[in-house]
């Protein structure tokens, strides 16, 4: 029962700060013999022995804040194939490679098994918080625009790809099909076929094909969506011709997996593509306002990271979506997953997140704005020390600051890291 995701969510905040010293100490206890804890702890230092009031002390007075680029160099040993433990004593066989949306550029991050692990704990609750505010049906389908873009090795044998092509991949991406009762309308083939053209156009045909039993549209990124349905804007009569004859575009489907795989799945349905050519000619009367609520009437909502950078492209994805409602995604990094959504009704610019205590160890680095000064050549911000999660104060801004399971010590998040309380 996903009840009992939030069930375990409260009982966790209830708790919240003696279940952080217990995630720091579970972090030491399996890291304690990596190279970088013991540059900065000592040899000698015995986590299990320390008690829980010394032990969020000792961490904070002896390992530095840093910064991602403090570890690049640690990181960049990972990859060209150092097996000791540098950053962390779990095995190391992935790299994940960020967004670049927050630093304005690329980066390396350890993935673990505990990574996969932790986004299937999230979207697992963020769903049973999203059942409650719009019921979907058990077994119905969800429109995704997801993508595994193509990965590399690095020097040392370690498979780099996005964080969400790792979890696309994983086991944990079965298992939350199973556990939210919801199924993507697009097989693995579409997925991992690295032409973001050619599994757009296959995500639209399928969705559109099993248009009845979507019960909601998502993507990772607001933008996502935004282009997906800007290029259905151009391929709509392509799309409604096979799904008329059961078919797939030669001239625009050409891998031959992909094809095989939709093939498999789809079945002429001439009355189909009628009525979506129909209520198509009309959307385009309206600039395609509504396309979402008209073509996928049992969508209950559309869902995404629509905050930060994101923001841009909600009035565009307003647009679309008519009157189905927008749920903003939970709030993470490609280090840590950090907040799940509690109030999914909310519009997502008034949008908050509750952090989730067992995922990081969480500090949290008081921000106070200076008044402007037009002659002082000085950054606009003053911080204080960092505080741990128990001590946040509501109204005050904060950067964030992250301990986690897969080897970033007090790295601070930058450039987008931020959170009012």
């Amino acid at each position: 029962m996903e009840e009992n995701m939030i069930d375990w969510f409260e009982d966790v905040s209830e708790n919240a700060g003696a279940v952080q010293t217990e995630t720091l100490r579970r972090i030491l206890e399996q890291n304690h013999g990596a190279e970088y804890l013991k540059k900065w702890l000592g040899e000698e230092v015995k986590i299990e022995e320390i008690e829980d009031s010394a032990l969020e002390n000792l961490y904070t007075s002896l390992v530095p804040l840093t910064s991602h680029a403090d570890l690049e160099p640690y990181i960049q040993r990972i990859a060209d194939g150092d097996t000791s433990p540098v950053l962390t004593q779990q095995a190391i066989t992935l790299l994940s490679l960020s967004s670049g949306t927050t630093e304005g550029r690329q980066k390396f991050v350890p993935f673990t098994r505990h990574s996969s692990q932790t986004t299937l704990q999230i979207f697992r609750l963020a769903a049973a918080y999203r059942s409650r505010a719009y019921p979907i049906k058990e077994g119905g389908r969800i429109l995704e625009f997801i993508y595994s873009s193509k990965q590399f090795k690095t020097k040392g044998g370690l498979t780099v790809g996005t964080a969400t092509t790792h979890y696309y991949a994983s086991e944990e991406f079965k298992i939350k099909q199973e556990k939210t009762k919801s199924f993507t309308s697009s097989p693995e083939e579409v997925i991992s076929g690295g032409d973001y053209k050619q599994t757009t156009y296959c995500h639209l045909l399928l969705g559109l094909f099993f248009s009845n039993e979507v019960e909601f549209i998502t993507s990772t990124f607001a933008y996502s969506i935004v282009q997906a349905f800007a290029a259905f804007e151009e391929l709509w009569k392509e799309i409604c011709k096979d799904i008329r004859n059961g078919a797939l575009s030669s001239r625009l489907i050409t891998i031959p997996k992909m094809r095989k795989a939709v093939l498999d799945i789809i079945s002429p349905n001439p009355t189909l593509a009628a009525e979506i050519e129909a209520k198509c000619r009309d959307l385009e009367t309206l600039n395609w306002y509504g396309v979402i609520q008209k073509l996928w009437p049992n969508a209950k909502y559309v869902y995404s990271i629509m905050t930060g950078s994101m923001q841009p492209y909600l009035k565009k994805l307003r647009h679309y979506a008519g009157q189905v409602p927008l749920v903003s995604a939970d709030y993470g990094s490609t280090e840590s997953w950090i907040g799940v959504n509690l109030d999914p009704s909310f519009p997502p610019e008034n949008v908050t997140f509750a952090v989730i205590p067992t995922f990081s160890y969480f500090e949290f680095i008081p921000v106070h704005r200076r008044k402007q000064d037009w002659s002082s050549s000085n950054d606009d911000f003053i911080e204080d020390d960092p505080v741990p999660l128990c001590q946040v104060k509501v109204g005050q801004e904060y950067e964030i600051v992250l301990t986690t399971f897969t080897g970033e010590f007090t790295t601070r998040l930058e450039d987008g890291g931020s959170a009012m309380f």
